[in-house]
């Protein structure tokens, strides 16, 4: 028998893609519950799209204040990393390479250039399948306008993808090489592993200090950058690979206290983008 649980994983699974943050995913979807207890149950025809519209209709609301508050956040904003699990879906791998990468730091960066109203259609359809006159129906808009908003927030997503995303196991060798050059003061190794326009993202929300306030750009900038932030490192780190966000990252421990979260973005071989999350308050969660 259906109940809110049962659809509670996939509430989750979209209003994170919606907001980028877990700890305000868990919050919608915990309001969802709230709406959903207070309603008539004879009104709901059907619990998964009842459920559905409210929390979508929630996750607009909250990017639109969450966008406000960026405005005011120290430094560049990543999304909130969660751990993830490498798996495939019996039957239909394609689905659920499909869903890893939709929930990709990379993916979810490039959906905050979105219109709350853009990213919620998008998701809704490439994502989760959707019909556009469900779409219509979920988002009180016409459908029209929901193809609309659909075809706009695909054509921009697609100039700024990979144009040859790397193999797992390809990721995986970046990455264990961008940290050892990095723990040995490799610079030409370090630059050799980048691409020409690459760019380093440290986000701390203000809290650490490794930190730089803007983007890095460049091979140069962004070896001699990495190597710089080696002295920040805790003492005593050690260093773990794990799967967050459907791809390979490096955790950095300072004894059992995740430090900093390391994830990179791979085009052509090489690495075309580098991402340190350590805002300690995105780092809760894991």
């Amino acid at each position: 028998m259906e109940s809110f649980e049962t659809y509670r994983p996939y509430l989750f699974s979209i209003a994170y893609r919606m907001l980028g943050s877990a700890m305000d995913a868990e919050d919608m979807v915990q309001e969802t519950f709230i709406r959903y207890q207070s309603a008539d149950p004879s009104t709901i025809r059907s619990l998964k799209a009842f459920l559905s519209t409210i929390l979508v209709r929630l996750c607009m609301d909250q990017l639109q204040l969450a966008h406000r508050k960026r405005e005011e956040y120290i430094g560049p904003w990543l999304p909130e990393p969660i751990l993830t699990v490498e798996a495939a879906e019996e039957g239909n791998p394609e689905k659920a390479v499909e869903m890893q990468e939709s929930i990709s730091l990379a993916f979810l960066v490039m959906l905050e250039q979105l219109q709350p109203f853009e990213r919620a259609v998008f998701l809704l359809r490439e994502v989760f399948g959707y019909e556009f006159a469900e779409i219509a129906n979920l988002l009180d808009k016409t459908e029209a306008a929901s193809r609309k908003s659909f075809s706009r927030a695909k054509q921009h997503l697609q100039e700024h993808r990979p144009r040859f995303p790397a193999s797992r196991e390809t990721h995986k060798q970046l990455l264990t090489s961008y940290v050892q050059a990095v723990e040995a003061g490799e610079i030409e190794k370090l630059t050799s592993l980048l691409t020409r326009d690459v760019v380093l993202w440290t986000d701390s929300g203000g809290k650490t200090r490794q930190a730089a306030l803007n983007p890095i750009r460049g091979q140069n900038a962004v070896a001699r950058f990495s190597l710089g932030t080696k002295r920040f490192w805790p003492e005593n780190f050690h260093m773990e690979m794990a799967d967050v966000n459907g791809a390979p990252a490096m955790l950095l421990y300072s004894g059992d206290r995740l430090f900093s979260v390391l994830t990179i973005e791979v085009d052509q071989d090489r690495i075309k983008a580098v991402r340190f999350i350590a805002n300690p308050d995105k780092l809760a969660h894991m």
